[in-house]
């Protein structure tokens, strides 16, 4: 029973300088990304619902939104960053996991900077020791957790959320374990909400929660003592099995930063391989959409499990959709944010190429991997094997490609501020107050 108390040991004692350069560096990668992610969900409609809905009972309006001229709550400001950075799914992910941890520790964070002084080394250790201890916590419930049918992004991110605002709040030992526990009797968030706006209501509600627990517990307000590893704790509650050691093994020396990745194609990660292989043939074998007469799939079985929407309507269902990935792979050699728009979805063209696709669950295929196969109407018959798709860790994106990426998402904001937001990332050890961060991620 001393699973919360090590962590709690370790959260008190971290400091920047012990964190190696590589880890510092992949956390500023982490930091660009979630923040242009935002950035492009910004004015999507489930934020603007969310703000429509909920603003009008915000409490004093103090805290910025990233890529919002309006200013909540902080507490509102966490969900509705959490919301803008998830609607499209292009935010980083974690394979071990399928966690999105950037998210609701990020959104968390961004909002306190944004009203309350803090160095941008504070704010980077506090965003490094957030993912984690989200990672490390799924870590230790997956797959069980995840297999139940809990969006672990959600569920678990209230934990990384909590521990990041409390490591800046200062809370000892004692209120850092209410922290923790707080978030985990808030744990929330189920699969069944994919394909929808409930899904990025997820990291919002972690980010907001996880803040809330951390404001409750600087206070003295309760929570038990053993959180995650009590017989009715986290752990036990929420999967059928587990191993806690995953969650302070190797404390400040292995950091799961190191294997985080960073998608091309907006959508759920297990079918970036389709998109990508599909897209290969397109270039290779210049063939339109037209072309198309059958296609077959072979993918892992989570693959098939989590994606096997053939009859979508909305945009959000092909984001998960192992049929739509084929489809824009094939028919448009992309995926970006055009793809997975409703219009996208009911493209004559695509859904045509969608609805002839065939995929079959094969253990044989790994999950970042895909074989298919395409015939033409000039009765050509291609195939292709992929065994790692784009963004993953043996084919990462480049520093480059994220600011591209970043570009890509960021026109709500001017091209000076563009730049200004993304060195402010790159530079924020450096920043004295990363609420400036913040104020470069606003329109003007």
């Amino acid at each position: 029973m001393d699973v919360t108390k090590t962590l709690v040991a370790h959260i008190l004692a971290s400091r920047l300088d012990d964190v190696p350069q590589d880890v510092r560096h992949e956390a500023k990668r982490a930091l660009l990304n979630i923040v242009g992610c935002t950035l492009g969900g910004a004015e999507e409609a489930a934020t603007e619902i969310a703000i429509s809905a909920l603003g009008p009972f915000s409490g004093p309006a103090n805290a910025a939104v990233i890529g919002r001229r309006e200013r909540f709550d902080p507490l509102l400001a966490a969900l509705f960053n959490g919301i803008a950075s998830h609607v499209h799914d292009y935010d980083d992910t974690l394979p071990k996991n399928y966690i999105h941890a950037s998210s609701p520790v990020a959104s968390a964070l961004l909002s306190y900077a944004s009203v309350n002084r803090v160095s941008g080394e504070d704010f980077l250790n506090a965003f490094i020791l957030g993912f984690e201890v989200v990672s490390r916590i799924g870590n230790a419930t997956y797959p069980a957790h995840y297999d139940a049918g809990w969006h672990s992004t959600g569920s678990i991110g209230v934990f990384g959320a909590a521990v990041a605002i409390g490591k800046l709040l200062g809370l000892d030992a004692e209120r850092m374990t209410y922290a923790i526990g707080l978030a985990a009797t808030q744990a929330a968030g189920i699969r069944e909400m994919f394909g929808s706006m409930g899904k990025g209501f997820h990291p919002g509600r972690s980010a907001q929660s996880g803040y809330m627990a951390a404001l409750l517990a600087q206070k003295g307000f309760t929570s038990g003592r053993f959180p995650l590893e009590a017989p009715r704790g986290f752990a036990a509650v929420t999967a059928a099995r587990y191993d806690l050691a995953k969650v302070t093994d190797g404390l400040g020396t292995d950091f799961d930063l190191r294997e985080n990745t960073y998608k091309p194609f907006a959508c759920g990660i297990v079918i970036h391989p389709t998109i990508d292989a599909c897209s290969q043939l397109r270039a290779a074998h210049g063939f339109d959409a037209a072309d198309v007469v059958a296609v077959e799939l072979r993918v892992a079985p989570l693959v098939k499990d989590l994606c096997n929407k053939k009859e979508i309507a909305a945009g959000l269902e092909g984001k998960f959709s192992i049929y739509h990935a084929a489809a824009i792979g094939l028919g448009r050699g992309k995926g970006g944010l055009g793809e997975f728009t409703d219009a996208a979805v009911n493209d004559p063209a695509l859904k045509r190429i969608r609805l002839l696709t065939e995929a079959t669950g094969d253990p044989a295929v790994s999950e970042d991997g895909v074989k298919v196969a395409v015939r033409l109407a000039d009765g050509r018959a291609l195939d292709l094997h992929l065994e790692a798709s784009l963004g993953n860790l043996k084919r990462p994106l480049s520093d480059a490609q994220l600011e591209d990426k970043f570009r890509d998402q960021a026109g709500v904001l001017s091209p000076a501020r563009i730049e200004a937001a993304m060195a402010a990332c790159w530079g924020i050890d450096g920043l004295a107050d990363a609420g400036d961060l913040v104020a470069a991620a606003v329109p003007a």
